[in-house]
């Protein structure tokens, strides 16, 4: 393991091994700059070997030409040469970004195969997986669309519990509202010893009107407003060691199955939300299409978000690395996905599967040859859901704080004693279900 002043690590590695000239006046001298490899606990000849002897470029250049041959130079690389160029690239990427983010500090990179035994480092990931369970997490998914497309089914198929609105309500009955009503019910669903606090926000009345103009303003002020709690608790001087979350880190827009286009209603609102919430476009229903049907309309879906400029998760510009990206290059282009919910289970070939019964046989929900339930459920919730919170914490909510604190010039004081209540009247229910 070698730690250097910035002016050692310009030193080529072969050279540092065959100078082996007597110490400088600079060395003598105890100047700063002069740096000393090797363990202290080995021989003095071995420790006189690796010494590294820090000498002007005039110097460097002249011991280069008595003792450092090019081949003989490319023979003593040692680690250098025997890691693989992938390791190289990693290491250049990591000291380039110590560099940057750390100017006028000393930095280095040290590899596992550097330290002297075990350090434990990797611990930390049990310790995070302790402290999760024990404390649990939240996750906030808001589902929009018309009556009738089945979002309350697809969301109890989702989290298999019956955790919708429609299920949880007692005597519930079927009505169209005339205005666009937000309502949240939340539950504690416990899976292997791993707490999470779902909360399901449904927009009754959503295009269910006539006249559908403005139909979206009561959902942007949702969104908005559960980014303003968040923000007040920030600021607040005595604030709570844990904020509660409720801003909204995923909304499932349910498209109709028409099989034309996407509809002004909805280039409107996915143009507007798409800015300010992570926005998963589904087919609902898909199984009234057939799979040549399904495709024609995935691709001019598709074609109409990119013409239009609508941004769904994932966005491309979010990517953090290659490796990210051709995963969530396959997701886009899957995207819409076209789904089929259900909470009711079949008997296929001896086994329970989760399906819907027609005439001609069973839909397999979780089937990716029937439909591509199980590509949303995956992307929700085994593989992207610590992702979508991320981006709804370090994107969506950052432009929110940058935007609110800006425009609004406000003293701490009054931004945080100021209450703040919902216009939208939201209800809330609370209930808990084990799995």
């Amino acid at each position: 393991m070698c730690v250097t002043a910035d002016s050692c690590a310009s030193t080529p590695e072969p050279a540092r091994k065959l100078l082996t000239a007597p110490p400088s006046l600079m060395e003598e001298r105890g100047d700063k700059e002069s740096v000393i490899m090797g363990d202290e606990q080995v021989d003095e000849g071995k420790n006189h070997e690796r010494q590294n002897i820090q000498t002007s470029r005039s110097e460097k250049g002249q011991h280069e030409e008595e003792h450092a041959e090019p081949e003989e130079i490319g023979k003593e690389k040692g680690m250098g040469i025997e890691e693989t160029k992938k390791e190289s690239e990693l290491e250049a990427e990591v000291r380039l970004e110590l560099r940057q983010s750390a100017s006028g500090f000393q930095t280095g990179f040290i590899r596992g195969t550097d330290l002297f035994g075990y350090v434990g480092i990797e611990a930390v990931l049990d310790q995070m997986r302790r402290k999760t369970m024990k404390t649990g997490f939240e996750f906030n998914i808001m589902v929009v669309g018309q009556s009738g497309l089945g979002k309350s089914t697809l969301v109890n198929t989702l989290f298999k519990s019956k955790v919708s609105r429609k299920s949880c309500t007692p005597d519930y009955e079927e009505q169209i509202s005339k205005t666009v009503k937000l309502h949240a019910v939340s539950h504690v669903i416990e899976e292997k010893g791993v707490k999470m606090k779902l909360t399901v926000i449904d927009t009754p009345g959503f295009g269910d009107q006539i006249n559908n103009e403005n139909c979206w303003e009561p959902i942007v002020n949702y969104v908005n407003e559960q980014y303003e709690k968040y923000l007040r608790e920030e600021l607040n001087i005595n604030r709570k060691r844990r904020i509660p979350d409720s801003r909204v880190h995923c909304c499932i827009y349910f498209l109709p199955a028409t099989g034309h286009r996407l509809r002004p209603i909805d280039l409107e609102f996915m143009k507007r939300l798409g800015k300010i919430v992570s926005i998963v476009p589904v087919i609902a229903k898909a199984d009234t299409l057939t799979v040549e049907e399904r495709q024609e309309f995935k691709e001019r879906i598709r074609k109409d978000l990119t013409s239009n400029e609508i941004r769904v998760y994932p966005q491309r510009e979010h990517d953090e690395d290659p490796e990210e990206r051709l995963l969530n290059d396959r997701i886009r282009e899957s995207i819409p996905f076209a789904v089929v919910g259900t909470d009711k289970e079949h008997q296929v070939n001896g086994n329970k599967v989760l399906g819907r019964k027609t005439k001609w046989g069973i839909i397999e929900v979780e089937n990716v040859a029937h439909c591509e339930f199980a590509n949303l459920r995956d992307l929700l919730i085994r593989s992207h859901l610590q992702d979508l919170k991320d981006v709804t914490h370090n994107i969506h909510y950052e432009t929110y704080r940058v935007r609110r604190l800006n425009e609004s010039n406000m003293n701490f004081s009054e931004l945080v004693l100021t209450s703040w209540p919902l216009k939208n009247g939201t209800d809330t229910c609370e209930t808990e279900s084990q799995l």
